[in-house]
């Protein structure tokens, strides 16, 4: 199914601007990309030790770009996996019926049917979101690594939801500082069960995983200290305390705003990319493909911290 395609008005990306590899760093080189976020990182292999500066230069360039791409990465889903827990604890999706075989910690993005069922999640990311926000500790980021790709589409979108609270309008700033949100992981999942068939019936053990909870819709990124929106049109249903209606329109004035095409980069990817995204900074949003092309990747999810 071609999923997005609400989206295609937003501009690529143009050709990334190479940064200088800071004295006496490590060989592989950073090179920011010429949008509102997001830099590629060329000459490394993560199938290989990798050292305290390398790690540290990695960790930095992920909290300055918010998104990294790590170029032809041929690494096992064992590595994936050991590499993603150097940030941090890993968390185990709820849809367990797709978690790679032997790997709990790998959710199946794909598009792919085998004797008529589903292997992976292959809707995700139809509606812009920040991954597993509707836990109590959302996600701090996501590394999704190409297994098959399409020969068209299948694109990402991110938008960087520090500018998106930069630039918000005044009155809008006042109108949602110092609230809550409620996120919930059910809020469109009947209307996506009706869409397509990658969305099971959930049991009550699952329902009871993913119990709605409340977020600050401003949260602070707390490593760089950098206020953010925290709200997205899949998870968050209403603002706390404010009537219905009230609610319903400011939500939809900062969705709206969120996903500006200045906002936005367009991950185009290539062949065994290993995408590093951070769910505090940003929102993210899948762009499709064709039904009959297939697309397989292997999503890790870091933990992150209560939201402040």
């Amino acid at each position: 199914m071609t999923i997005g395609t609400r989206t295609a008005s937003f501009t690529l990306a143009v050709a990334p601007a190479v940064s200088a590899a800071a004295s006496g760093s490590a060989a592989f080189e950073i090179r920011r990309f010429d949008a509102p976020l997001g830099a590629e990182i060329i000459g490394l292999d993560l199938s290989e030790p990798l050292s305290a500066e390398d790690f540290a230069r990695i960790h930095r360039a992920h909290l300055d770009y918010h998104v990294v791409v790590f170029r032809d990465q041929r690494i096992t889903p064992e590595q994936q996996i050991a590499f993603s827990r150097r940030f941090g604890p890993l968390q185990i999706h709820v849809l367990h019926q797709f978690q790679l075989a032997g790997h709990p910690e790998i959710l199946i993005v794909s598009n792919v049917l085998k004797d008529g069922k589903p292997i992976g999640l292959g809707d995700a990311g139809h509606f812009w979101h920040s991954d597993l926000s509707y836990k109590e500790k959302p996600s701090l980021g996501s590394l999704l690594h190409a297994q098959e790709l399409p020969a068209e589409g299948g694109d990402t979108l991110f938008a960087n939801m520090h500018l998106a609270w930069e630039t918000l309008p005044g009155h809008l700033k006042t109108a949602v500082e110092g609230r809550n949100a409620e996120h919930t992981y059910l809020a469109r999942y009947a209307e996506l069960q009706q869409r397509s068939p990658w969305r099971p019936n959930l049991t009550p053990e699952q329902i009871a995983q993913v119990a709605p909870v409340l977020q600050p819709v401003v949260r602070t990124h707390p490593e760089t200290g950098r206020r953010a929106l925290f709200v997205s049109e899949h998870f968050t249903t209403r603002i706390a305390g404010l009537p219905e209606d009230e609610s319903r329109d400011l939500l939809a004035q900062l969705f709206a705003h969120s996903v500006k095409p200045e906002h936005i980069y367009r991950h185009a990817w290539q062949e065994h990319d290993l995408v590093f995204w951070d769910n505090r900074s940003l929102l993210h949003l899948a762009a499709g493909c064709p039904e009959s092309l297939r697309r397989v990747m292997y999503r890790t999810t870091i933990e992150g911290d209560l939201p402040g």
